[in-house]
């Protein structure tokens, strides 16, 4: 039996109605340049951050990094504790010393989520359904968490 999806932008497209067979981490590896490009183009949308003049590698140089520790976080076994972000740490130390306020961090932050979510439910057809909801609470919790590690850069010691 084949179902016909509506796909984000109203695409139509058939397919057999499976369940997909990718997990979450391995759409993200695979979609990471896309959900890069997906990032800066809203991020160039936001007044604010776009005041601070900076170039594509040093607006986007650390998304790479992070976006791996979602990754690695996701593949973790989900009775481990998850290591603190390094990358997190020094992404928070750059910001600050690029000019960046603190609130500008967390919309970077929240528009990395959104452009992580939005990767996902393009590629909903790709993924295993039954473990989606817990993967999307890993996501968020890990990206709140890198976020935690570059707002403390910001406070004072």
């Amino acid at each position: 039996m084949a179902e016909t999806r509506v796909l984000p932008g109203g695409d139509r497209k058939s397919r057999p109605a499976s369940i997909g067979a990718e997990c979450v981490a391995d759409i993200l590896e695979q979609e990471l340049n896309s959900t890069i490009h997906e990032w800066i183009g809203l991020v160039e949308k936001e007044p604010e951050l776009i005041r601070i003049p900076l170039n594509f590698e040093e607006r986007s140089g650390h998304l790479p990094k992070l976006l791996h520790e979602v990754i690695a976080r996701l593949r973790l076994d989900k009775r481990s504790k998850a290591p603190v972000s390094v990358a997190a740490s020094h992404h928070g130390e750059l910001r600050l010393k690029q000019g960046y306020s603190a609130a500008m961090v967390v919309d970077e932050s929240r528009i990395l989520q959104v452009c992580i979510f939005s990767t996902l439910h393009r590629n909903e057809h790709r993924v295993i359904f039954s473990k989606l909801l817990p993967d999307i609470v890993t996501i968020a919790d890990e990206v709140d968490a890198q976020l935690k590690q570059q707002i403390i850069c910001f406070m004072p010691v």
